[in-house]
């Protein structure tokens, strides 16, 4: 594989990556994938940009992403965020792909509420493999969005533009999360295998003495046994459960310190460290956070 990372820091240089004229807008650009080819010369090349990147895809177009691999299927959204890396695998021919890539720049949302918000929507963190999986009906909602934004990125730019452009990227980013709500709930049979496996995770961290020996588990650590990004993650702990990867971890804490509490006449102090507090007033305060109680009126009561 290449070392070198291409980078494009602008519209017009990611137009010109793929032997593109001049954008009509400065911020932002829409790229029909059919029109879109590339040689043996860029197989192994590593791309990235400081732009995000929507992109609805219906066929195998190999790519690697982040650490996996992915072939596209029939309908595929996926969401790249500023200064992620993608790998070109295999050539592709001119009418080879359809679909489109919607790229923006940062300081298309700057000073706006969705660019005070864009790190809410986590599939932007996602892996390819965790990527949305659309109906026929779902892609025509999406593409009749891109149309809009299409049509405006060719008007002449006025004092309405940036809103405009704004307003129908919200829209499609909130129908995508819509979409992948509903891909939860298709995929909750597997989810729920998930669930299982975090607190599996969790027993086997605390049996293997991992606590004290390298501290508490981190969501990464979690998400990385499950094969899955740490968004990706902690979003399908929500959805099932009501509670995030890191409640997940911290409840884990807490009713292991419950049984420490009663179990043993350790200090405080020692229990705190036992479950891989670096100081021990984070724990209490944790402690009292999950059961109105300090760690010392609970033994006390119980």
């Amino acid at each position: 594989m290449s070392e070198q990372i291409i980078h494009s820091k602008s519209i017009t240089e990611i137009r010109a990556l793929f032997g593109l004229d001049k954008p009509t807008h400065p911020l932002i650009t829409l790229l029909d994938t059919e029109k879109l080819a590339y040689g043996e010369e860029t197989v192994g090349k590593r791309f990235t940009s400081d732009l995000y990147c929507i992109a609805l895809k219906d066929s195998s177009c190999g790519i690697d992403y982040g650490r996996n691999s992915y072939d596209f299927d029939d309908g595929v959204l996926i969401f790249t965020a500023p200064k992620q890396v993608i790998t070109v695998k295999k050539i592709q021919e001119l009418n080879q792909v359809k679909g489109w890539m919607l790229y923006f720049h940062p300081d298309l949302i700057r000073n706006t509420a969705l660019g005070s918000k864009i790190d809410a929507y986590n599939y932007f963190n996602y892996e390819v493999h965790e990527a949305l999986h659309l109906s026929e009906n779902e892609q025509n909602t999406l593409n009749q969005i891109v149309q809009l934004i299409q049509d405006e990125i060719k008007e002449r730019i006025d004092n309405h533009s940036q809103q405009v452009l704004v307003s129908n990227i919200v829209l499609l980013l909130n129908y995508s999360k819509r979409f992948y709500e509903r891909q939860f709930n298709t995929r909750s049979a597997s989810h729920i295998d998930i669930v299982s496996k975090v607190e599996l995770l969790l027993k086997d961290y605390f049996k293997e003495n991992q606590l004290i020996e390298n501290g508490q588990p981190t969501i990464q650590y979690l998400a990385d046994h499950c094969y899955l990004s740490a968004s990706y993650l902690s979003d399908l702990l929500t959805k099932e459960t009501g509670r995030s990867a890191k409640d997940h971890i911290n409840d884990f804490l807490v009713d292991k310190a419950k049984h420490l509490l009663l179990s043993s006449t350790d200090s405080i102090s020692g229990i705190a460290y036992t479950l891989g507090f670096n100081y021990p007033h984070y724990f209490g305060r944790l402690f009292k956070q999950k059961t109105g109680k300090t760690p010392q009126e609970y033994r006390q009561l119980n």
